[in-house]
This record gives structure tokens, C-alpha cells and sequence, in this order.
């Protein structure tokens, strides 16, 4: 017997039913994207192993899907890698007993094959959006008019362990501008986010920090060479906790007496501006820091001098969070997470920031930008949880003229043309079978009407019956096309 087919860990089939609801939020998305001025783009899956490698940190860079080499390539590859492997192993099994060496030389020839083909991959699944956008920005800068506001809404791979609202496949929904160091485009991302979970209903939570008041941190408790360190740790402060943290700073060897001065930060619960007066004064020394919180203030002043602002409600907020680091390397300036703040969900459901020269390394240094990425996939998950879809969305068929073959068929289709041009999703059972199984089908796309075309003892009639639902009870009407077309509507 053949297995059951399945699909990798991680990733997903959707259904018709599921499709409608995704193709919402990312339409409610590009909306919002297309009001602000960005235009889209596509990049392709995969990338070179160069363009993507280095770029999301330590961390990031494990999570990266590596493609192996194919084709002739990995033929080639074959007939040399038994060599290879048994050469580089054999030099560590000169010593202890025969089953020693045996399972040394089984572990080193299976590490030196692992090596020998990732030395030799060229390709990889993209990580993110935002690098293959930096490298897309360079090579072709000059068909490009500075600023430029782009779009991207593609799915992204990461070998990471598959749990609920993480996958190994998922789509991300990106907006960065780039060329401008202007503040304003930090304001506008936070009114897309802001414009964008109205839309959806979604009471959410948006944090922000800047990675130049981390930075200042770093620099005032003598540690300015492990702020990478520091901000990789400061980052899992929600998921290990503040002994968590602790734990892995004394792990990374930051002296215990930078860590004690750390402790204010980390555990400080004051509002805005006493996390303003805080930061002010712990940076009193540090010229990035203070840049950093000014930039800050410019956001948040900016933004609340805003009206009809979602955010300001009970249920969502606008928040200083001075302990959000956001792991990616490559942000230099205002970094953003959002949160839904209602339901069971607890993960970040949208992210980003500014990096001030994320194309330096593709060799077009000082074009700074900004950006943010909705992640399609855990909003889905909490707009599923909540039941916060319009009932519009997961509208189908309204329509399904019963097939009784014939003048009756003909008809139909005749009478179909016309209520499509009307833009009422309809359609007509394709075979002339027996009624039960086409209301079985009736019943299994839950289409509210169904219409039979009579025929005359002539073989033709413009009169239609039409059966509907209504308090519970199926309802039965004779109609013409223009009066079914009213009543459906």
C-alpha cells in the first residue's frame, strides 16, 4: 500500500474557505500600502547563499534553508564526496579501541560531508523580504527615483521549529522606504499599522524603541562592543524572563557590574514620560543615546498630535517598551513590534525598523531606509480566534441554477451571463443528474439560492423557480430574471 501523502513540517495546505479569509487581510494590506504612495515588487524565492548569509546575525543565519547543488553539479559532487569524506575522517582515528575508531570515523566523515556540501551551495530559500529588497535596490538603482516606497507580499522560509503561529513557511507583508532619513516615514508606518488593524478590528499593542538608546545603554554601562550581545538578550526578555536575560548576558561575559546596572532598565514599568525622564538622565553622557530618544519623542509627539487615531482607545495603545531589541543586526534606528491585545495569541503579529545601511554591503553605502513587515500568517491565525472576519469575506456562490439538461439548460446559461454581468457570484451544476446529489452539492458550498429554469410544453419558458431559506423554512418563489436578480440582491 502506498503512503499517505503528507507535506513537510511546517508549512501548510489552505482551503478554498481558508483562501478567502487570507486574500482578505492581505487585500485590507495592500490597501493600506497602496494609499501611503508604495508600489510593488517581487524578488525571487531563492537567492544566493552571499546576498543572504551574514545578515540576520548568528541566530539567523542557522535558520536559513540552504539549497543543495543539483543537476550535473551534485553528480560531479557525488563521485568525489566517498574520497573526500573518508580522507578527512581518517586522521582522527589513530587512537583507542576498533569500535572507538569506527564511530570516530563515522562521525568525522559524516561531519566532513555535511561540510563539503554546504561549501559548495550557491543558493537559498530567502529569509525575509527586507534583504532580497536591499539587493534588488541596488542592482537596479538606476531605474530607481529616490525615496522609493515599495510593497512585497510573498511567503519567506526558516528551519525553525514548527509550533503554534511559527512555520517553516509563511508569508510576510513588507513596506520600506529608502533614501531618506526622514522621521516622518517612522510617523506613517505607525499610521499604516494603526490603518491597517482598524480595518481588521484588531485591538493591538505598538511598541517602540530605538536601537541608538540601546546602543547609549551599552555605551554608559562600559559594554559599547557587546551591544549586539546585549540586544540579542534584552530581546527574549518576554519568552526566559528577567533572570533569563541575566543569565545569558553573564553567559556572553558581561561583567556582573554592567548587568547590575542593566536591572533599572529591564524591570522599569513607568509610563511614556517617565521612561523619557529615565532615559534622559541614564544617557545624559552617550551623544547616540540622547539622539536616540529625541527621535523617539519626534515619533510619538508626532503621531499624537494625530486625530481619529485607534490606538489611543482602551483596547490598544501606542507604547515606549525600552527593553525591545528586535534581534535583526541590521536596524540602526526606530524598531517597532506589534502585538494583538486581545484572544490567547502572544506572539509578535507585525515588525520593523530603520536601517541606515543595509546596501552598504552590496556596495551602495549610505541609503538609509525604513520599513515594516505584517506577518499574514499569525494575523490570520488571530483574526481566526476572534471570528472577526466580515461575513461578506466568506460570501461564495449566491446562485446555482439546478441542471435538468435540455431547453431547461440552455437557459440557464443564458439567464447565467446576465446575472454574472451583474457581478452575483452564480453558477450551474455542469451535470444533469439526479437533484438529490446537486443539493448535496447545494448544501456543501452552502449557496443561499437555487434557481430551476421551467420548461413549457414547447420547451421553453422565461419563468424561474426560485428556492431560498428564510427564518428556518425553504421558501418558494416563481420569478422572472429581473425579479431573482432583485432578491438575490
Amino acid at each position: 500500500m502506498a503512503n499517505k501523502p503528507s507535506i513537510p513540517k511546517g508549512t501548510r495546505d489552505f482551503s478554498p474557505e481558508e483562501m478567502v479569509r487570507r486574500n482578505y487581510i492581505f487585500d485590507t494590506i495592500r490597501a493600506v500600502f497602496k494609499k501611503y504612495g508604495y508600489q510593488p515588487i517581487e524578488t525571487p524565492a531563492m537567492e544566493k547563499i552571499e546576498t543572504l548569509m551574514g545578515k540576520y546575525g548568528d541566530e539567523g543565519d542557522k535558520l536559513i534553508f540552504k539549497i543543495f547543488p543539483r543537476g550535473e553539479k551534485i553528480n560531479q559532487l557525488v563521485k568525489s564526496v566517498k574520497k573526500y569524506g573518508n580522507e578527512g575522517a581518517w586522521s582522527v582515528a589513530t587512537e583507542g579501541n576498533e569500535e572507538d575508531k569506527q564511530l570516530s570515523l563515522e562521525d568525522k566523515y559524516n561531519e566532513n560531508i555535511s561540510q563539503f556540501f554546504s561549501s559548495n551551495t550557491e543558493e537559498a530559500l530567502r529569509y525575509d523580504l527586507t534583504v532580497p529588497f536591499a539587493r534588488y535596490v541596488v542592482q537596479h538603482q538606476n531605474e530607481i527615483t529616490f525615496p522609493f516606497k515599495r510593497y512585497q507580499i510573498q511567503p519567506v522560509w526558516r528551519a525553525d521549529r514548527p509550533q503554534k503561529g511559527r512555520y517553516r513557511e509563511f508569508f510576510q507583508c513588507d513596506a520600506d522606504v529608502i533614501g531618506s532619513n526622514s522621521l516622518i516615514n517612522e510617523v506613517e508606518i505607525v499610521q499604516m499599522i494603526d490603518e491597517v488593524f482598524t480595518a481588521l478590528k484588531v485591538p493591538v499593542i505598538v511598541k517602540i524603541n530605538n536601537r541608538k538608546i540601546l546602543s547609549g545603554i551599552a555605551e554608559v554601562i562600559g559594554e559599547k562592543e557587546k551591544i549586539v550581545d546585549i540586544t540579542v538578550a534584552i530581546d527574549k526578555l518576554d519568552k526566559i524572563g528577567v533572570e533569563g536575560v541575566n543569565k545569558e548576558l553573564r553567559e556572553k561575559n558581561i561583567p556582573e557590574n554592567a548587568i547590575e546596572k542593566l536591572q533599572p532598565l529591564i524591570v522599569f514599568k513607568g509610563n511614556y514620560q517617565e521612561k523619557i525622564n529615565l532615559l534622559s538622565n541614564l544617557l545624559a553622557t552617550s551623544e547616540i543615546g540622547l539622539k536616540g530618544v529625541e527621535e523617539i519623542k519626534y515619533v510619538f509627539e508626532t503621531y499624537s498630535s494625530l486625530q481619529n487615531s485607534k490606538l489611543q482607545t482602551p483596547n490598544s495603545g501606542l507604547e515606549l517598551d525600552i527593553t525591545l531589541a528586535r534581534g535583526l543586526n541590521y536596524y540602526t534606528g526606530a524598531i517597532f513590534e506589534v502585538k494583538a491585545n486581545a484572544g490567547t495569541f502572544t506572539s509578535s503579529i507585525t515588525g520593523g525598523g530603520r536601517y541606515d545601511d543595509l546596501t552598504g554591503v552590496f556596495g551602495l553605502p549610505n541609503m538609509s531606509g525604513v520599513g515594516i513587515s505584517f506577518g499574514a500568517d499569525r494575523i490570520c491565525d488571530v483574526l481566526d480566534e476572534l471570528n472577526l472576519y466580515p461575513d461578506s469575506v466568506t460570501e461564495g456562490t449566491r446562485l446555482i441554477f439546478i441542471n435538468k439538461g435540455g431547453k431547461s439548460e440552455s437557459l440557464s446559461l443564458s439567464m447565467l451571463k446576465q446575472i454574472r454581468e451583474k457581478n452575483i457570484a452564480a453558477e450551474i451544476y455542469p451535470d444533469n443528474v439526479k437533484w438529490e446529489k446537486q443539493m448535496k452539492y447545494v448544501d456543501a458550498k452552502k449557496i443561499p439560492f437555487n434557481a430551476t429554469v421551467e420548461e413549457d410544453s414547447e420547451g421553453a419558458s422565461g419563468k424561474i423557480t426560485l428556492k431560498f431559506q428564510s427564518s428556518g423554512k425553504w421558501i418558494t418563489e416563481i420569478v422572472s430574471i429581473e425579479e431573482l436578480i432583485n432578491k438575490i440582491r
